[in-house]
């Protein structure tokens, strides 16, 4: 049987896309945290704060440069099998992606140079100044990202000529119809993740009895700051929806398993979706309840999969799955966070050992909510690869089928490769936890913690 080289181009992109998403969600909310570390060293002089932040430093660091390695080919992939996609639109994404790399990765990379080895080598201020910019790297790295690619699912403000797409008006490419409501869920999503990462490990130190003062810290501040952002996150996830269905009618459609547009949706728990009989087996839905959170309507009526040909919707299946582990590991984290809360505010929140065991193992949840919902989005803009200016099958480059199958099993040796390695040294600097040992002659804690004494005595200018 013959390979597909489209449906192959579309796997291998999807595998490294997959791979790759983990580490920028992790490192846009780890960067934030460690800025927050900083200011809270400098603030108050503590120095399990800066103990912390050395910690969660060497483990950005890990997760920068897989995130990096994992990115590169991701544009490359760009010419190798999607040649006629860049030929056309080559003008608006290549400048968005550019900007990318000029503003924001090498912003990155120089302020984390000093991140690494600047400690007791610049002033504390510039030491927490330079995580400050390197968080603010980061969520401009995403923002010219989520820019671009929310431009090939609403796009706006350019022209065809000769066949090729040219921008018109840069302001409406980057702030396209859906970028500020993509922007903000990814954003509140990488900051989610961390913050149940973060209160995974704390967790984990309080089970096992080490490293209570710092992991006592990293519970409070992680679970504080979820349950702010678990929250949010439905209410963003709510608009984000509903301009979905403004502009994407028929991506809202599988994700609900909707089909009929004549009648009220249901708010569809489980089924499977039978795409040739087009209907659902095995459901179990709230009569209504679709149209109400959709519309804000009991009777409220939404376009449905019928209302166009097969040809023209998504792959019902991945689309109609990954929206619920979304949407099921979204309330766990809600729950959680809120839990949590509770059980901090009645002061049993470090003694409730049951709790301590469910987070300190679900800190993967961010992690699998953010790759759900990167299925949803690109899954189902299909067939469109631009929605309803170029389809995918018209994107591809001409690569037989079997060359792109050979390089997506070399990708994903590479990839476990790299990816086995980097988890294991991670737990290996979890497991060996923050550095407790007394700290250097010119730290702060020789001077009552405070920062300006600290860099006086070492003769810095401030």
């Amino acid at each position: 049987m013959d390979a597909d080289p489209i449906f192959l181009a579309r796997l291998q992109f999807a595998f490294t896309i997959i791979f790759h998403i983990i580490f920028p969600s992790f490192t846009i909310g780890l960067s934030a945290w460690l800025a927050t570390l900083g200011g809270m060293w400098v603030y108050t002089g503590e120095d399990r704060y800066q103990q912390l932040m050395r910690f969660w430093t060497r483990i950005f660091a890990v997760s920068f440069a897989m995130g990096v390695v994992s990115g590169i080919v991701l544009s490359y992939q760009f010419g190798t099998n999607w040649s006629r996609f860049s030929a056309f639109s080559g003008d608006v994404i290549g400048p968005l992606l550019g900007y990318e790399v000029l503003a924001a990765f090498f912003l990155e990379a120089t302020f984390l140079g000093i991140l690494l080895f600047g400690f007791n080598r610049v002033p504390p201020w510039l030491y927490t100044l330079s995580a400050c910019v390197v968080a603010f790297g980061t969520m401009s790295s995403a923002f010219w990202i989520l820019s671009a690619n929310s431009w090939m699912q609403t796009p706006v403000g350019y022209a065809v000529k000769n066949g090729v797409a040219v921008p018109v008006d840069w302001l409406k490419i980057v702030f396209n119809p859906s970028f500020p409501y993509r922007f903000a869920h990814m954003l509140n999503a990488a900051y989610l993740t961390t913050a149940f990462v973060v209160v995974g490990v704390g967790a984990r130190f309080l089970l096992a009895g080490r490293h209570l003062r710092e992991g006592r810290t990293m519970l409070r501040m992680g679970i504080g700051l979820a349950a702010v952002l678990a929250p949010l996150q439905l209410i963003i996830g709510d608009q984000h929806g509903l301009n979905t269905l403004e502009h994407q009618p028929i991506k809202v459609a599988a994700m609900e398993g909707h089909w009929d547009g004549s009648k009220p949706g249901e708010l569809v728990l489980f089924a499977w979706p039978d795409e040739k009989a087009e209907t659902n087996r095995y459901s179990i839905a709230i009569p209504y309840a679709g149209s109400l959170i959709l519309t804000h309507s009991w009777n409220g009526l939404y376009p449905g999969l019928k209302s166009v040909p097969p040809d023209q919707r998504p792959p019902l299946v991945s689309v109609f799955f990954a929206f619920r582990i979304m949407v099921g590991l979204g309330i766990y984290m809600i729950a959680a966070a809120l839990f949590g809360a509770l059980l901090w505010w009645r002061g049993t929140l470090f003694e409730t050992r049951w709790f301590l065991r469910i987070i300190a193992n679900t800190w993967w949840a961010g992690f699998v909510a953010v790759i759900a919902g990167w299925v949803v989005t690109e899954s189902g803009r299909q067939p469109w690869l631009i929605y309803n200016v170029m389809r995918t099958a018209d994107g591809v480059s001409p690569v037989p089928g079997a060359t792109v199958l050979g390089t997506l099993g070399l990708f994903i040796v590479a990839y476990g490769i790299v990816f086995s390695f980097g988890i294991y040294y991670m737990n290996r600097l979890i497991k060996q936890g923050p550095d407790t040992t007394e700290p250097p002659q010119d730290d702060l804690s020789n001077f009552g913690g405070n920062p300006i004494a600290a860099a006086r005595s070492a003769g810095r200018d401030i």
